[in-house]
């Protein structure tokens, strides 16, 4: 049978208090610290556009880029509708680096339908 190990709350919370308090008023403690960054800033139309020009991209390719409806791209782009979060973080990224976005060729577009293959 498995040992039972006598945790007591208290003690670990106290420890816990005492630990966060000291590493408040810069004293050094052996803590793990994890940051998390603010989300991304909303983009104007416009912006997101410049994006798209800057990568010599259409609607659909860009589309296609972002893993999103050329639609979504398009109502973006009038300001109809806004990127979620997760598609501003790509679109942040895009915007200091347009080559972060675009690993490889462009995909090769159907003749008749005009989707990206």
């Amino acid at each position: 049978m498995a040992k039972k190990i006598k945790v007591n709350a208290y003690d670990d919370l106290r420890s816990s208090l005492t630990d966060a308090i000291a590493y408040e008023r810069g004293e050094t403690v052996d803590l793990r610290v994890t940051e998390i960054p603010a989300p991304p800033k909303p983009m104007k139309p416009k912006e997101i556009r410049q994006i798209r020009e800057s990568l010599n991209a259409s609607q659909e390719i860009f589309a296609h880029f972002l893993c999103v409806s050329p639609k979504a791209v398009q109502s973006w782009e009038q300001g109809t509708r806004h990127p979620q979060a997760a598609t501003l973080k790509l679109l942040d990224i895009a915007k200091k680096n347009p080559a972060a976005l675009v690993s490889g060729d462009r995909p090769k577009m159907h003749a008749r339908s005009k989707t990206p293959r």
